[in-house]
């Protein structure tokens, strides 16, 4: 059994038995289509080389994670954390190209700080110097298109490559991280897949509490409490059963709308972004996952 198939039966059998969190068959047609995704050429390296935006998408997705962290950092006008990570990145590949393979294994917590203007001893600065750490190991002598080029165009394989490869990839269960590459990569046009439309949503805190919003998931009282409080939720049953029925409720839109799961989460995802939707607080958990 592929990464894929592993991801869509751990969903459904943890939504099947939780809790604390339940999907609203009623309310799945709430999901309705937007315009097709697109990367922000201002906030994302672009216009590079192949070579350069296929390392730049590695390093930006090998330190996509930390929401739990985001409103402990020092934001950029108008910019969301993730958006803020990805603008203080583009800039430096703007500036001074990627970073060697070399020159990934050596940075430190201090150094991605500076890249990020972020301050030197926050603690989501050592994790992502590890990150890159482990991407620069796991590139060791490749270029990063040879990497991917490696998987022969299957998303799945380059997934189960990067989760096996790195550890804050491993996100078992969901693999969300190890899944966004491919999608990623297809949308800034250096990577082609023919099984892109295989992939699951990218289980993270938007989507649920987009889905939250909309109906289509229902919180045990104590628990929609908890994060209205704005209170941190640990690693455990209650948050991998709020990421697990996000991501069934997806794969059972998708059946219903024929439209493919990461074309939903993009949808959800920008739709997240609009003030109603920020206004209202959805879960926080410090990982290194998401």
């Amino acid at each position: 059994m592929g990464l894929l198939e592993r991801v869509r039966q751990t969903c459904a059998a943890v939504a099947a038995g939780a809790l604390s969190v339940s999907i609203d068959l009623d309310q799945l047609d709430a999901v309705e289509p937007v315009p097709a995704p697109q990367l922000d050429p201002d906030r994302h390296y672009l216009e590079g080389s192949r070579e350069e935006v296929t390392c730049f998408f590695l390093c930006l997705d090998s330190i996509n994670f930390g929401s739990g962290w985001f409103p402990t950092l020092r934001k950029r006008p108008g910019c969301s954390g993730y958006f803020t990570v990805a603008s203080a990145l583009t800039d430096r590949f703007r500036a001074q190209g990627p970073w060697s393979s070399a020159q990934l294994v050596a940075l430190d917590g201090p150094a991605v700080a500076r890249v990020l203007g972020q301050d030197s001893g926050h603690e989501l600065m050592a994790l992502y110097a590890r990150a890159l750490n482990d991407l620069g190991v796991f590139l060791g002598r490749r270029s990063a298109v040879a990497v991917v080029d490696a998987a022969g165009g299957s998303a799945e394989r380059l997934a189960e490559r990067l989760a096996a490869g790195m550890p804050f990839y491993d996100d078992t269960g969901f693999y969300k991280r190890a899944q966004i590459v491919a999608n990623d990569l297809a949308l800034a046009g250096v990577g082609t897949f023919a099984d892109l439309d295989r992939l699951t949503i990218f289980a993270d805190n938007l989507v649920p509490h987009v889905l939250r919003m909309d109906g289509v998931l229902r919180y045990q009282a104590e628990l929609a409490a908890h994060i209205d409080a704005e209170e941190l939720l640990v690693p455990g049953p209650q948050e991998r059963e709020i990421r697990a029925c996000a991501l069934h409720a997806c794969e059972l839109i998708a059946q219903r709308s024929g439209v493919a799961p990461r074309q939903i989460d993009n949808w959800l995802w920008n739709r997240g972004q609009a003030p109603g939707y920020k206004a209202v607080p959805r879960h926080r958990t410090r990982t290194v996952f998401y």
